[in-house]
């Protein structure tokens, strides 16, 4: 079973500010092209065509970010996406940066499915449930269970 979705990001110039480190909101434009990714290749599910053709959004509606050290131009940090919880509408996903062992951020983002017709939270389609579950947060086990 597949716990995590990892990608490997290299800072550009254009992550940047004027001080050389990434500019904070870059770091959800990186986020959202995790997603992106996940989906398509994690999941295997048509990221565009969810949108595009089916009519299904994704947003963020809650959104918990904590930056612990500055990353620079040139540098290659880690994306790393688990799924905390999933529920009959929503994702729960954590996301951590970070570069030769040290965090350089954290997000934790709830996402709900959505119809881009109406504009109103929905069911997370069935096969799309179904690609979920194998990055399901796995129950941990009593102490009993571990020995």
């Amino acid at each position: 079973m597949t716990t995590h979705f990892e990608r490997p990001v290299r800072i550009r110039f254009s992550h940047c500010d004027p001080a050389g480190i990434v500019f904070f909101p870059q770091y959800l434009v990186m986020t959202n092209a995790l997603v992106e990714d996940w989906f398509n290749e994690g999941l295997h599910v048509d990221y565009a065509q969810m949108i595009g053709q089916r009519r299904l959004g994704l947003p963020i509606v809650k959104l918990d970010c904590e930056f612990s050290r500055p990353s620079q131009m040139g540098e290659t940090i880690m994306l790393t996406l688990t799924v905390a919880a999933i529920g009959r509408r929503s994702i729960t996903i954590d996301i951590l940066g970070h570069c030769n062992g040290e965090a350089r951020f954290r997000a934790k983002q709830v996402l709900v499915t959505t119809s881009l017709e109406s504009g109103r939270s929905i069911d997370i389609p069935t096969d799309i449930a179904g690609s979920l579950a194998k990055f399901a947060p796995q129950p941990e086990l009593s102490e009993a269970q571990r020995t």
